[in-house]
């Protein structure tokens, strides 16, 4: 009874008739073509953590239109870049949407925290690149100890005003260059000072 409560709820938040299933996959996911919301089969799921997943997923049903694919099929690398930044966006658009659903997805974020889904615990979090802290950040919030210098900060904060996918792609594309830009100067600050730029 629960799992059509659930799967009827994706839907009507989504007003669409979504296909949803349960699957031994490691996260949620939705794909843009199929029309597929995939719900993973999590020990100790709580109804927070099932509605912050749906929620989200539901967001990309909502808001990820087929123009997002482009770009990463141009130029892979992309990718990664391209998906955190769009979960920002659509998290967004969707608590917007639904504000009932801005104190179940953050609590169920705050739940799998609590857990060190992140792996927040283990990390040496000013080692991560920025895509990946700023990840964290909207994901684990910025309890969890990540850091920005003031360049780093005014992508965060474009991340936040992100509205439409054409100002994803260009902020994707913005931090990737930023992100070579710097692994080159630490290349080359390594090689000045006679280390191995490699390690």
């Amino acid at each position: 009874e629960f799992r059509r409560v659930l799967f009827r709820s994706a839907r009507l938040l989504a007003t669409e008739n979504l296909t949803v299933v349960r699957a031994n996959a490691p996260t949620a996911s939705f794909d843009i073509k199929s029309r597929v919301l995939t719900l993973p089969m999590w020990k100790d799921m709580t109804p927070q953590i099932e509605d912050m997943l749906v929620g989200h997923e539901v967001g990309h049903a909502l808001y990820t239109l087929d123009k997002y694919i482009e770009p990463i099929k141009e130029q892979p690398k992309l990718k990664s870049y391209m998906n955190i930044l769009e979960d920002v966006r659509i998290e967004k658009l969707i608590k917007r949407k639904y504000p009932g659903l801005r104190k179940r997805m953050n609590e169920g974020y705050k739940q799998l925290n609590d857990r060190d889904f992140f792996g927040t615990q283990k990390l040496s979090l000013d080692t991560l690149n920025l895509i990946d802290r700023i990840n964290l950040y909207f994901k684990a919030g910025f309890q969890c100890g990540v850091t920005f210098n003031q360049e780093e900060k005014n992508f965060v904060n474009r991340a936040e005003r992100t509205e439409t996918i054409d100002e994803v792609i260009q902020l994707a594309r913005d931090i990737y260059a930023y992100a070579k830009e710097q692994a080159e100067k630490k290349k080359q600050e390594r090689l000045a000072a006679g280390e191995d730029p490699a390690e």
